[in-house]
């Protein structure tokens, strides 16, 4: 998707405050721009206008707006760009651990709007491939736990090396075209009920 293809939420209960950033995004190529200023039912409308990426500017932002807006960040998956005109370092912290992709102090100024758009991007995607790469390393580690752990059980019932046992997992793996792990669970699951 090309960056003016793009469709860029703006989240502003000040239609003025909007309006600026509005004209930055479109100033930088960016057509598709929508503006919500009721913050009332936040998620149902951010969920409706589906957006590419969210801008939020709060001005003076309270401890309940800023747990609304992290919540949203956590469960939209998108790039989230917030401006502040104050902060402390909790809010920070609590913005990174909601991740928001951008935290800007000192509200919005529209000749910034396209390097924090690129910035919250490039974050987001480098946090998201991060997040992939310690899930499938956690998915692999508890792979091969169950996998150990039924070569152990096979090697206990059927008397055999441990290089056996995962040749028969490894076989009966290809030849129900299974994965591995899940042939290995089943087998603990068969276990657990003869056992």
């Amino acid at each position: 998707m090309t960056d003016a293809a793009l469709h860029v939420l703006i989240i502003d209960d000040n239609a003025v405050r909007a309006s600026v950033i509005e004209e930055g995004l479109r100033e930088a190529g960016h057509e598709k721009v929508t503006v919500i200023t009721d913050m009332r039912r936040l998620l149902p409308q951010i969920v409706q206008a589906d957006p590419d990426v969210i801008f939020i500017d709060l001005e003076n932002p309270n401890r309940d707006v800023l747990e609304q807006m992290f919540q949203v960040s956590r469960t939209v998956h998108r790039p989230v760009a917030m401006f502040v005109d104050q902060s402390d370092t909790a809010s920070i912290e609590a913005a990174i651990d909601a991740g928001v992709s951008a935290y800007v102090v000192n509200g919005m100024h529209k000749e910034r709007v396209k390097p924090i758009l690129d910035m919250a991007i490039s974050r987001f995607n480098a946090f998201h491939r991060l997040r992939d790469e310690l899930d499938r390393t956690k998915q692999a580690l508890e792979d091969r736990k169950v996998i150990d752990r039924a070569k152990g059980i096979l090697m206990k019932s059927r008397g055999i090396a441990e290089e056996d046992a995962y040749a028969l997992l490894r076989k009966t793996a290809m030849n129900e075209s299974r994965r591995l792990a899940d042939v290995a669970r089943s087998l603990i699951t068969a276990a657990k009920l003869l056992g």
